[in-house]
């Protein structure tokens, strides 16, 4: 056979405990009465069997004196997870008598059951398993399924009205034992089925009665909450309503002086634009100048470059036929010393070479002014050949430093070119540097006015969303203020309706007032009408006085007659009226014996 957990058995047992002791009690105080006290032995034995339910499975707590082992450990907790839990456990720590904690664990299961919810915090006890863990060994019962078993049969003692007094009972010394003589059947238990059934109808009843009181008591807090919430919630949009006015004001002061300095930027920026524009333009027209200026000071120097380089080129061609002229007259010379008088043919060429230089200086003179003067000496000095190689020679060296002196008006030339080219180029690079900064400030301008033109945007977007806002506050203002309108309409009509009720009821009153004055005076006419039984009317012939004031009958002075009393009086003595319900206008009354009046006809009056 296997071995059976002990402490499964134990729960079972307790369990099993548990559930007899509960039915015994509800079955006991239902006959009983339903209401029960202390000395109750079910109702003991009931909190004993809690007690032990308790118990089980319970750590060993070490204190400085002794080691410790009580249920009021977790019970105390309930108050952390169940706020309206605080009270019990408020009021048992208050209690004078209780000494030890098993004494207030006792006492605050009393208090539970007597607010029947004894069921509600043991739930939240046992839901909590990780908090339990602390106090409660694996096994015990409430870590187990036998203990939400317990919770749900304690949940059928709500039917049971206990009335305890903890206060002056000694909770601390009392021995839990359980007396199972009190489950044992009984032949008096079988015969009680019908009365059982009665019984559970009416618990029935009272637990539809309980449970439908308490959805009216949480729909009237729930009402309650969601008054207060409205309240609440029409004072905070009241308050955002004013607040939203003094954003709105101040936005509409934030977007004037926007706008303002949007317009004032505006202009500056404008006006910064025109002048950089004017600006721009006189540079761009003293560089379109400059540049104009320059380009033809280019030009022309490059002309004269090229004149210059021209007639170098001339000269250097120049300066060959001269060599070239020189190298032939020195052979010329040569032969002519050789052979001067034995060779014409060769004066002849030679004459012929000199008209060829002659042509050839006419020429260089035409090119040259400065080779003028050579050239005639060479022309003069033909015929005679040894002053002109003197003269040639000398051409020669003339012509040297005029090549010496071009070269160095070509040398200051080029110099000077290099330096315009310089100063151009340092120019040019000033220009386009001002022109590069120009740019700048145009496309910083250009950006400052794109950032501007975003801000705007921005800034309109805002403005706009400020106004769907306004006109959403707006809406709902009107709302408000519709329903403010509807709900003093409401009012008023309440007070009306109330006045009306209080003139009703004041009326109501009156009548009632009136109708006991006029039976009164009903009861009074009786009484005189039987006393004046049997007396006769007086004829209206020997009727000339009023019985009162003894005046004559006249046209001012009407006759008014008494249907039981027979007496005849004026209509100025006769001042005693009575409202009756049946006729509209009040009636004169007899002043002696209080009937009603008959006006008649006098016998002066037609």
């Amino acid at each position: 056979l296997a071995v059976k957990d002990p402490t499964a058995v134990e729960r079972a047992n307790l369990l099993n405990m548990a559930k007899l002791s509960i039915k015994g009690l509800i079955e006991s105080a239902l006959s009983f009465g339903r209401t029960l006290d202390s000395d109750y032995p079910p109702l003991q034995q009931f909190f004993v069997v809690m007690e032990h339910c308790l118990k089980h499975g319970l750590k060993v707590r070490k204190s400085f004196l002794s080691y410790n082992k009580t249920i009021w450990g977790p019970l105390e907790l309930v108050e952390k997870l169940y706020p309206e839990a605080e009270e019990i456990a408020a009021s048992v720590r208050d209690l004078p008598g209780l000494k030890t904690p098993l004494g207030r664990a006792r006492a605050w299961l009393r208090l539970a059951l007597m607010q029947k919810k004894m069921a509600d915090y043991l739930r939240c006890l046992i839901i909590q398993r990780d908090l339990l863990s602390e106090f409660y060994e694996y096994h015990a019962l409430m870590m187990e399924e036998e203990g939400a078993v317990i919770v749900g049969l304690l949940v059928g003692l709500n039917v049971i009205d206990a009335n305890l007094c903890v206060k002056g009972e000694d909770l601390d010394s009392q021995v839990g034992v359980i007396d199972f003589s009190m489950y044992l059947k009984s032949d008096d238990d079988i015969g009680g089925k019908e009365r059982d059934v009665q019984i559970a109808a009416i618990l029935d009843q009272k637990n539809y009665v309980e449970e439908l009181n308490r959805q009216l008591n949480s729909t009237v807090s729930s009402l309650h909450a969601r008054v207060d919430s409205l309240e609440k919630s029409n004072t905070k949009l009241i308050e955002e309503l004013a607040i939203a006015k003094n954003n709105i004001i101040k936005l509409q002061e934030e977007n004037h002086q926007l706008r303002s300095e949007n317009t004032l930027i505006l202009m500056k920026t404008q006006n910064h634009l025109e002048a950089t524009k004017v600006d721009v333009e006189a540079e761009l027209q003293t560089y379109k100048h400059s540049r104009q200026g320059l380009d033809e000071m280019y030009n022309e120097a490059h002309r004269q470059l090229r004149e210059e380089s021209q007639l170098r080129q001339d000269m250097e061609n120049e300066l060959v036929v001269q060599v070239s002229m020189k190298h032939e007259i020195e052979l010329a010379m040569k032969l002519l010393e050789k052979d001067i008088h034995e060779k014409q043919d060769t004066l002849i060429g030679l004459r012929q070479q000199l008209d060829e230089v002659k042509a050839i200086n006419m020429e260089m003179y035409q090119k040259l002014q400065v080779s003028e003067d050579a050239m005639k000496e060479k022309n003069e000095i033909i015929g005679r050949l040894e002053d002109k190689t003197s003269q040639i020679n000398a051409t020669m060296k003339q012509l040297e430093q005029r090549l010496q002196q071009a070269e160095k008006a070509q040398m200051e030339a080029e110099a000077e070119d290099e330096k315009l080219k310089q100063e151009y180029v340092n120019k040019t690079e000033s220009l386009q540097k001002e022109f590069s900064q120009k740019e700048k400030q145009l496309l910083q301008l250009e950006t400052d006015l794109k950032i501007e033109k975003e801000w705007r945007q921005a800034l309109e977007d805002d403005l706009q969303k400020e106004k769907e806002t306004v006109s959403h506050l707006r809406i709902e203002t009107q709302e408000i203020i519709i329903l403010k309108k509807d709900f003093l309409k409401l009012q008023e009509k309440n007070k009306q309706l109330k006045r009306i009720c209080q003139d009703q009821e004041a009326a109501l009153q009156e009548l009632a007032s009136k109708l006991s004055e006029s039976k009164l005076k009903i009861e009074d006419i009786k009484e005189a009408n039987k006393a004046l039984q049997g007396q006769v009317w007086l004829k209206d012939k020997e009727a000339t006085h009023c019985k009162l004031c003894e005046k004559e009958f006249s046209l001012s002075k009407r006759k008014h007659h008494c249907r039981n009393c027979g007496e005849i009086f004026c209509n100025a003595c006769s001042d005693n009226e009575l409202p009756l319900p049946s006729s509209p206008k009040p009636v004169r009354v007899c002043d002696s014996c209080h009937a009603i009046l008959i006006q008649r006809c006098s016998s002066n009056v037609p």
